[in-house]
């Protein structure tokens, strides 16, 4: 069975109930595979990145196998304001997010609601000086854990909708981003783009962030923020002291 989001975001759990943990969240317009029902709940698995949790089964529009698999074809459009309205039937206006799917606009059959939408859209791969630009949109966004909006994100749901949003495809946590792309030896060898992943004491990826010129680093702490980045980690200059401690940089595009 095959399916839709047809609400702004729904949060991805770990198990099949409310209190369970966040994980991530499905933006409105993803599509999915449902792979199990139990009761209310759903568990699905994102066709972008191949991601499973559970979702209650009241928040997705059910698609047909033959709309799951052109949507699958179709190439990626995304909305690309910070928050915009999608109208459905009899007027209804539906907020979404930047980074919301509107691939399936361009089939009618899978235009469920008849939704039409006036906003700004963004599609194909744009040059690596763009990620710069798109991760300030999300500037002083609140952390979230499993979050991938501007009202609330994690670090590496901002690192992966700013690559989506650019046309390139991330996975969905820091220690799978951590896999991709080319190991750089320096600092000095990175560029603005770059990501670059810190670890824990027990040598786990724990964290990433979008690379900035001049030794600055972008990315969700808090809040998305910009701070130094030297050979140790991050250094937060409001609290003088390293925050994160730096395991690689990797060049991914």
């Amino acid at each position: 069975m095959f399916a839709i989001c047809n609400l702004s975001s729904i949060p991805l759990r770990i198990e099949p109930n409310d209190r369970s943990e966040i994980v991530s969240q499905v933006l409105f317009g993803e599509h999915f595979e449902v792979v199990e029902k139990d009761n209310q709940w759903s568990k699905i698995k994102l066709h972008y990145d191949n991601y499973e949790g559970w979702v209650d089964s009241k928040q997705y529009q059910i698609i047909s196998n033959e709309n799951y698999d052109t949507l699958c074809k179709e190439a990626i459009i995304l909305n690309s304001d910070l928050v915009e309205y999608i109208s459905a039937a009899n007027n209804i206006l539906i907020p979404i997010t930047l980074g919301a799917s509107l691939s399936f606009l361009n089939h009618n059959d899978i235009n469920i609601h008849n939704y039409e939408f006036e906003g700004l859209k963004t599609s194909g791969i744009k040059p690596k000086s763009s990620l710069v630009d798109t991760s300030f949109m999300y500037l002083n966004a609140p952390y979230l854990w499993g979050g991938k909006t501007p009202f609330g994100i994690d670090c590496s749901g901002f690192t992966q909708m700013v690559y989506k949003l650019n046309g390139y495809k991330l996975l969905r946590d820091a220690s799978q981003q951590a896999m991709q792309g080319e190991v750089l030896s320096f600092i000095e060898e990175s560029e603005p783009g770059d990501l670059a992943f810190f670890d824990n004491e027990e040598g786990k990826i724990i964290h990433v962030g979008i690379m900035l010129k001049d030794n600055y680093i972008i990315h969700a702490s808090g809040k998305v923020r910009i701070d130094r980045l030297d050979h140790l980690g991050i250094y937060n200059s409001e609290i003088n002291r390293h925050t994160h401690r730096l395991r690689v940089i990797k060049k991914i595009i």
